[in-house]
């Protein structure tokens, strides 16, 4: 209803002609009719309240939200680069711990491996002076069979020279004493 009367006093202001208005007021002699300009204002302060009830406070409180939204989503993506950058970080920390501990790897089987060639050495070393051993004894008593044959060979020979210039075969009695006065003198 109010617009009605709003309108019908706009209406009927525009119908009344210019020389009708009283002189006395202040917004006649400006050329304003006050009771049209009175409508015009309650005209003006009911649409702006409806734009301002209607519009403009969803409108703010939309542009509010998704401004909240909007430094959500950057607290968001700040906090996802800080969890990058500590993960970075953290992938390259174990990197290099992978890479001290492979160095120590390397340096183990590097120590390991002197260890074990110096072992083998050691028993390869071993194996030698035992061959050696071996021989030296295999020769030793080769060397005593071998003398101990030839002096049997020197004792024969000699009993066989024996008998050739005495002429006679000597007994076993004395061909034992013979044999053992002829090693004492070999020795």
């Amino acid at each position: 209803m109010m617009f009605t009367n709003i309108a019908y006093a706009a209406t009927t202001a525009e119908e009344t002609p210019a020389t009708e208005t009283t002189s006395d007021s202040p917004l006649a002699g400006l050329g304003i009719n006050g009771t049209l300009f009175v409508a015009q204002l309650i005209n003006f302060t009911i649409v702006a309240l409806i734009l301002w009830f209607l519009i403009l406070k969803p409108l703010t409180k939309k542009m509010s939200e998704r401004q909240k939204m909007i430094d959500d989503s950057i607290d968001n993506a700040k906090k996802i680069q800080d969890n990058l950058n500590k993960s970075e970080k953290e992938y390259q920390t174990r990197i290099d711990q992978a890479k001290v501990e492979s160095n120590k790897i390397l340096e183990k089987a590097a120590t390991e491996s002197e260890a074990m060639v110096e072992e083998a050495k050691t028993n390869a070393k071993k194996e030698i002076e035992r061959l050696v051993s071996q021989a030296r004894d295999s020769i030793k008593a080769e060397k005593e069979t071998m003398q101990t044959q030839l002096k049997e060979e020197t004792v024969n020979f000699l009993v066989l020279a024996l008998e050739k210039i005495l002429g006679e075969k000597v007994t076993d009695h004395s061909d034992k004493k013979l044999i053992d006065e002829v090693l004492k003198k070999l020795k």
